[in-house]
Order: C-alpha cells, then sequence, then structure tokens
C-alpha cells in the first residue's frame, strides 16, 4: 500500500515539501498541531510546553521506559493564524540535523476534508538528506495515520 503521506525531496536541494490529504475539517487538523492534548495522542510523545501564538515556543520529550530522555525537540512559532498556517523552528536536540524551518498550511478541500503542505528547510542539503536517511517518510506516514485516526474517533463522537 503505497504511504498517503508525500514526501519531495529533489535532488541536491535544501528542503522537501510534505503534503498529506485528510478525511477531517481543517479546523480539527489545525487543533491536532495547535492543541497540545492532541499533538501528544497522534506524536505519542509529551508536551512539556506549546504556546500557539506567534512567538510562542514548545517543547516534547519522549523517556524510555527507564526514565530516560530518548527523544527532545523544541522551537519558537514565528506565524500563527488559526486554521491557516503555523511557521515554526524544529530542533531534535542531542542529533546533528540542526535547527530546520517549518511551514505548515492548512488547507480546507471540503467541509470533511483538508490538506496539509508542509514545507520544510534546512540548513544545508547535506542536513537534509541526513535525515532522508533515516525511516523519515515511514515515520512521518505512520504518524499522520495515528492523527487521521484519532482525531476521526474524536470526530464521529461529536
Amino acid at each position: 500500500m503505497e504511504p498517503k503521506t508525500k514526501v519531495n525531496a529533489g535532488n541536491g536541494k535544501q528542503d522537501m515539501v510534505i503534503t498529506r490529504d485528510f478525511d477531517l475539517p481543517v479546523d480539527l487538523l489545525f487543533k491536532a498541531f495547535a492543541e497540545a492534548e492532541f499533538l501528544e495522542q497522534w506524536m505519542g510523545t509529551k508536551v512539556l510546553k506549546l504556546e500557539s501564538r506567534k512567538h510562542g515556543s514548545y517543547q516534547m520529550e519522549t523517556k524510555d521506559p527507564k526514565g530516560n530522555v530518548a527523544f527532545r525537540a523544541n522551537g519558537v512559532i514565528h506565524e500563527f493564524i488559526p486554521e491557516q498556517k503555523i511557521i515554526r523552528t524544529f530542533e531534535m536536540e542531542g542529533t546533528p540535523f540542526g535547527v530546520q524551518l517549518e511551514i505548515y498550511a492548512f488547507e480546507p478541500l471540503s467541509d470533511t476534508t483538508s490538506r496539509l503542505n508542509m514545507h520544510v528547510i534546512y540548513e544545508s542539503g547535506e542536513k537534509r538528506d541526513q535525515v532522508l536517511q533515516l525511516p523519515f517518510a515511514q515515520g512521518l506516514n505512520w504518524a499522520h495515520d495515528r492523527l487521521q485516526d484519532i482525531l476521526c474517533k474524536l470526530k464521529k463522537g461529536k
């Protein structure tokens, strides 16, 4: 089965464009990225801080069963337009990938469907290519599948 999340990363570039259509209204899709309770569910990580506003910041972490930090990420939100756009930095601590700029555009396709367009810009093509050598696309598709499943259940419960 072909992944629903599409990653377009042209050779010799330092960015990538990621697109995914969801069977969710745009307001609910936006909440998945703007509200900690939803973000924690589909990402499977603890949100330590999330200031969903212009000049806000965020921090997330995941601990292993022994309580050791296995993943920590943080960043600053530069633009926050509800149900339309989030521009933020993203840094995964303890990795060589550096800080990346992420532009999330939320597009309504109908009353019940929407599209997420992500433009991710890295410091260099080399850093972007290091990320692409990981199971990045598969992990992102898996996370987006979880987002779809969790929020569809929530939508049906309304």
